[in-house]
């Protein structure tokens, strides 16, 4: 039975309070503490933030149900830019704390009547591997992933993001895999990914019995992004059928499907809380050609990638629904400079130090999240050397804050009075394909 065929039948089964912005907890910002990371970048993280106003985006679109509406941003953002990164498209309503969403997920088994393979009979599961996004609700501001979930394997996967905004909880999804040789994902499908999560509601039986659905007018654009064309061609025949593109194996990029529309899902019910304390790690070895990501030259400036990267995280529900996650990434690779289409070398080996780490937390009026990046190429004051520092952090007490800072062929090792005298500088360009620990 084709996949297509199989998600629409699931998808046709069922076819026919959460407070506002209240503050009342401090939490913690700090991404990481000194212990765990080097000197250098223990003194990064001890920075004053710079001063940065974080203005509302555009375009803001209203969903209503009722006489209760929301107004937010149809998209999801890596910074305060007003860059959209993905699309929202799905909306929860009724009993629709993002805790709720992931009781209900949570809950359910992998027997969905589908291919007996990963992602299709997986449960869904906590994440924090995901980077931190933040979205946008009129009623609170800029407003944190503070909880995600996956369901799948590391190398497949659907995965979620979930945005509180007043009465509502935004959510983003998308289909992806794993691109060969790299921690990273791509996204290949939008839509079936709305439709997965629907259906998945639909078994879960807490939808509203006589307004389950309701799908909003085109809100983000269609398609969104693209898939490299060196990915797509790696992609089986079946999911290529799957997403609907081209059965064949292309030249250029394929544009991601969507309609642009999101659908909302009106919850009348709750499943009880999944409490616990949960720790996960795993080992990822790179062995990849990419375009270098950041201090390059020009386009063809492209390095051989290797080593092992090492991912712990831990996850913990508590008896007062606190929820809590954190997530630590860290390798030292060896990156060579490298001819594309030869793969050759065309230079000597740079050492590599890559670190990122996230936390989130979800309690009773506070969504916090926070990210930290490093990346370096030694050693310094050679050519293409150099070093990166991001960090990104969303809560709704306030206290918002983005700052990324690139160095190219420098002997100025980071230190804490640079970063808290520098705003937001970009001195060597920043890759977003390739980019040497980022993980979607």
């Amino acid at each position: 039975m084709r996949l297509t065929t199989i998600i629409i039948s699931l998808f046709a089964l069922g076819a026919i309070g959460l407070a506002g912005c209240d503050k009342a907890v401090e939490p913690n910002l700090d991404p990481i503490s000194g212990s765990d990371v080097m000197p250098d970048l223990a003194r990064l993280q001890a920075a004053a933030w710079p001063a940065h106003y974080q203005a509302p985006p555009s375009p803001l679109v209203t969903v209503d149900i009722g006489s209760d509406a929301v107004e937010f941003w149809p998209y999801t953002g890596s910074n305060f830019a007003g860059e959209p990164k993905d699309p929202i498209n799905l909306l929860f309503f009724g009993q629709a704390d993002p805790r709720d969403i992931r009781a209900a997920l949570l809950s359910l088994d992998g027997e969905r009547g589908m291919l007996p393979m990963p992602p299709f009979n997986s449960e869904w599961v906590d994440n924090a591997d995901g980077d931190i996004q933040a979205s946008y609700g009129s009623s609170c501001g800029w407003t944190p992933s503070a909880i995600q979930l996956v369901c799948g394997d590391y190398d497949i996967r659907f995965h979620l993001r979930l945005f509180k905004v007043g009465n509502w909880t935004l959510g983003g999804v998308h289909f992806e895999v794993q691109i060969p040789g790299t921690a990273d994902h791509q996204v290949i499908s939008w839509e079936v990914a709305e439709q997965f999560v629907t259906a998945d509601f639909m078994r879960s039986g807490l939808l509203d019995a006589d307004v389950p659905l309701i799908p909003t007018d085109a809100i983000n654009d269609s398609p969104f992004r693209t898939i490299p064309a060196i990915v797509y061609n790696g992609l089986p025949g079946e999911l290529r059928e799957l997403i609907g593109g081209p059965p064949d194996n292309v030249e250029e990029d394929v544009p991601i499907g969507t309609d642009g529309h999101a659908l909302v899902l009106n919850l009348a019910g709750t499943a009880d809380p999944v409490r616990g304390y949960w720790t996960f790690e795993k080992v990822l070895n790179y062995g990849q050609l990419i375009p270098k990501p950041f201090c390059f030259s020009g386009p063809d400036d492209y390095v051989y990638v290797e080593g092992p990267v090492t991912m712990i995280e831990t996850i913990e529900m508590t008896e007062w629904n606190t929820y809590q996650a954190s997530f630590k990434a860290e390798g030292v690779l060896t990156v060579t400079p490298m001819n594309p289409i030869t793969y050759e070398p065309v230079g000597e080996p740079f050492t590599a130090n890559v670190k990122q780490i996230h936390n989130s937390i979800f309690t009773k009026g506070v969504q916090s999240a926070a990210s930290l990046r490093f990346q370096s190429l030694h050693p310094f004051n050679t050519p293409g050397s150099g070093w990166l520092f991001e960090r990104f952090r969303v809560s709704s007490k306030g206290g918002n804050g983005h700052q990324l800072i690139v160095r190219c062929e420098t002997d100025q090792a980071p230190t804490q009075e640079m970063v808290a005298q520098a705003e937001s500088i970009d001195t060597g360009g920043q890759g977003e394909v390739g980019r040497l620990i980022n993980m979607e």
